[in-house]
C-alpha cells in the first residue's frame, strides 16, 4: 500500500477527488454495487435498481471512463463489473465503516 501524506500532488488528488465525485452520485453508487461481485449486463442492472436502461447505461459510460468499471462483450451483451480488486475493497471497507456504530473519541487521549 502507498504512504499517505499531507504531501500528495495534484496529479494524484485531483483525479482521486474525480473518482469520488463520480461515486457520490447515489445513482452511480448503486450501479457499482450491483456490478461489485458478479457482472451484470445492463437490463438486469436496470432490472434490479428500478431504474431504465438508458439511464444506467448513462452512468455506466462515466463511471467505464474513470476506470471504476470495465465492460465485456459476449455476443450482443455487454457486461459490466467492478474495475479491478481496489474499487471493490474500497467499497467494501466504506460499506464496513458505515456500518460501524459510531464511537466518540477525542485526540487528547
Amino acid at each position: 500500500m502507498l504512504p499517505l501524506s499531507t504531501n500528495v500532488n495534484d496529479d494524484r488528488v485531483v483525479p482521486l477527488a474525480d473518482l469520488f465525485r463520480l461515486l457520490g452520485d447515489p445513482t452511480r453508487l448503486r450501479i457499482v454495487l450491483a456490478c461489485l461481485d458478479e457482472q451484470r449486463a445492463v437490463g438486469a442492472i436496470a432490472e434490479s435498481l428500478g431504474f431504465s436502461p438508458s439511464l444506467v447505461s448513462h452512468h455506466l459510460r462515466l463511471l467505464r471512463a474513470a476506470r471504476i468499471v470495465r465492460a465485456a462483450r459476449q455476443g450482443k451483451q455487454v457486461f459490466y463489473l467492478a474495475a479491478d480488486r481496489h474499487i471493490s475493497g474500497m467499497l467494501a471497507g466504506m460499506l464496513e465503516h458505515v456500518a460501524e456504530p459510531p464511537t466518540d473519541f477525542s485526540l487528547d487521549s
